[in-house]
Parts: structure tokens; sequence; C-alpha cells
């Protein structure tokens, strides 16, 4: 795929077109710039020219969201802007404001554009599924079921045979008000399971937040780190960048046994672009190559149903990262609350209608209970949506 090339500095103004006025102010002191992409349309538009590649996958765009940000200013307040146009136009914007405004855009648009390589060995050419084997005793939805390892291995392997292309296995709860495990109970409880399917050729991802347990889960043949906390035990970034494991960093706001209690955001969309921009910079600044880079923003962890519902809305927007996307929503409260209060298993329906505007949406990787429904629905979603 050949790269973008940057934007020609526009002779006149009139190159802005609809953005002329947009935002005087965008070139001053602490202000960020967004791209969301918009109108996503089949990947042939870019073949014909009339369009750019979504991060690798079915779709491209010709135009987006332009978000303008201001933080910190005098009065305690975000100024925040939001324009739709194409792309051409919000490229001469920037340089109409300013040179770092114009580079930031060239960069979030050489993200957006980049295809993705294989993850953990995996193919991402088309969106994969990440079966969950919780092998713990008060996971929200099925605490219980897996805590013995045979249990959990007999379910891996029939997520495995349902179509999970990664099986995610924890061994610590992190639902919310849920108490820390200390990480030699935690490495007892998935250890056994990582060996058993990392000897099967299976790609398997250890979910844990402890430096402790990934280092040991990657010596049992682990594939890659999913860790909730976004690699903040100090030791996690050292374990990650000397092993070479790729990694999933997650957004979540506080920590499980409080996180839920009164979360707040300016813009939890912006927010969360943010801090995984951070975190990705930590990173690579750590010898943690890009292309080993997944982010996930974190639905329910610390968030309530209105962030979760603004986050999703904006998925796209996270592809300007220039990581994988993986969205983790399966039977997640905020499903029950914007519908009857349903229990965990009754959140199907929710989870497939989410799940499916996220891949909608470009994103790369699902997180799921119900590997089937899940596998069958994305059948169907590949053959409206083909390459």
């Amino acid at each position: 795929m050949p790269p973008i090339p940057p934007p020609a500095k526009p002779a006149a103004k009139s190159a802005c077109g609809s953005l002329a006025a947009f935002c005087p102010w965008a070139g001053e002191e602490g202000v960020r710039v967004y791209l969301r992409p918009v109108g996503l349309m089949p990947l042939a538009a870019w073949a014909k020219g009339a369009a750019v590649p979504l991060a690798g996958g079915r779709f491209s765009f010709a135009a987006a969201e332009l978000i303008v940000r201001q933080l910190d200013r005098p009065d305690g307040a975000d100024r925040i802007e939001r324009a739709f146009a194409p792309l051409s136009e919000i490229l001469a914007w920037g340089w109409e404001r300013s040179r770092g405004v114009a580079e930031r855009l060239d960069r979030q648009l050489g993200a957006l554009t980049r295809a993705r390589p294989a993850f953990a060995g995996v193919d991402l050419s088309r969106p994969r599924l990440m079966g969950i084997v919780n092998v713990t005793p008060d996971s929200f939805s099925d605490g219980g079921d897996f805590l013995d390892p045979a249990a959990a291995i007999a379910h891996g392997e029939a997520l495995v045979a349902a179509g999970a292309d990664i099986l995610d296995i924890g061994g610590e709860s992190t639902r919310p008000g849920a108490a820390p495990v200390p990480p030699d109970v935690e490495e007892a409880r998935v250890l056994p399971v990582i060996r058993h399917f990392a000897a099967k050729g299976v790609a398997v991802s250890v979910d844990t937040r402890h430096a402790r347990v990934m280092a040991a889960a990657i010596g049992a043949g682990a594939r890659l780190i999913n860790d909730v906390a976004g690699l903040a035990d100090p030791l996690a970034l050292p374990v990650v960048a000397k092993s070479g494991a790729p990694v999933v960093l997650m957004h979540m706001q506080g920590e499980p046994g409080t996180m839920q209690s009164d979360p707040q955001y300016r813009d939890a969309a912006l927010d969360l672009f943010d801090w995984l921009e951070a975190r990705v910079a930590a990173c690579v600044a750590a010898g943690v190559a890009l292309d080993k880079i997944a982010v996930d923003p974190g639905i329910g962890f610390g968030k309530t149903a209105a962030h979760n519902v603004e986050i999703l809305r904006h998925a796209a927007l996270y592809h300007a990262l220039g990581c994988p996307l993986l969205i983790a929503l399966s039977r997640k409260s905020f499903i029950g609350q914007l519908s009857r209060g349903e229990p965990p298993r009754a959140r199907l329906a929710g989870s497939l209608a989410a799940g499916l505007d996220s891949l909608n949406q470009g994103a790369q990787m699902l997180r799921v209970h119900d590997v089937a429904e899940t596998a069958q629905a994305r059948a169907v979603w590949e053959a409206l949506h083909p390459v």
C-alpha cells in the first residue's frame, strides 16, 4: 500500500473551503486536534482514487470529523469545536493555522491509513475474536464456572472450536468492586491453562495487570499481554519490552475496587485518546515496537453508561493512534442499563449490536464471551462488507 504523501501547503485560503473561518484559535498554545473518519465507504473507493484506506481493513474514507480542543484555559473550562469536512479541506485548514497543527494532522492521517500487520501472529485482514476464559471464582459474568483448570481447558477448547482466534486467559476478576488477587494465586490459576493451549499452537493472551504474572505467562507460552491497567505496574513495561511480547493497552480510570464510584471526564472520548496516546508513546520510548501494541478504550472500566456510549460512537477516532483496536464490551452492565436491566448472561443481543457497530468503525478485534454467536454474526457482516 503506497504511503499517503504529505499535503502541499495551500496556495490560497480558499483551499480550506467551508473551514476557512473555522476555529481561528487552533494555532494557540495548549490546543490539540483530532481526526475521526466518517462516512466510511467500501475499500473499492480507495482503488478508484476517491478515498484513502482505513487501517488496512475493509473501509476507506474521504471525510472526517475535525475536533479542536484547548485545555487548561484560565477559566478552567475546555474549549472544543467540531466540524465535518473532506480530508483535502482539513489538511489545507491545518496549514493555514500553523505548521504544528498541520504536522499533527498529517501524522494522524498517516496512522489512520497505515495497514495493520499481524498481531501476535494473528492476521488482521479480517476482524478477529478473542474468547474469554475466566479462571476465577468471582468474574461478573461466569465467575466460578471455570475456576478448576480442567473446566477452564474444556471451555477454552469449546471456544476455539466455535471460532475464537485468540484465547484471553485471566486469573483475577477486575469487575467493579473486585478485590486484588495475590500474583501467586493468579499464576496458579492461569499457568496450567496457558501451557495447555500454547502447546497446541493456540494464540494465548494473559489477562493480567501484574508484572510477575506477565513474565510467568510468557514463560509458559502466552503470545501476548492484555493489561486492563495499561502497564501501570512499574515493572510491567520493562517485562514487556524485554520479552518482545505484544501488549494490549487498556484504559481504566482508578482501580477495580472503586472505579465505578464516580467516574468523571472532561470529554470521555478525547480524554481516552490522550491517555492512550501517552501510553503508546511511553511503550515505544521503552523499546516496544508500535506494531506490537494494540489499544482498548476500556468499556465499563471507570465509565458510566453515557461515557461508554460516547466512546463507542467515536471508536474510529482511536485508529489515529496507529495501533490495532480491540473492543471489549461483551455482556457489560451498560447494555442492561440501556435496556431493561438484564443480567449478564441475557445481554447477548446488546453485545452483538455494539460489537457489529464497532466492526463498522474498523475495529480489528472483539473480546467476547459468546464466541459461536459472534462468529456467526461476523460471517454475515463479512458477506455484507466484502473486501
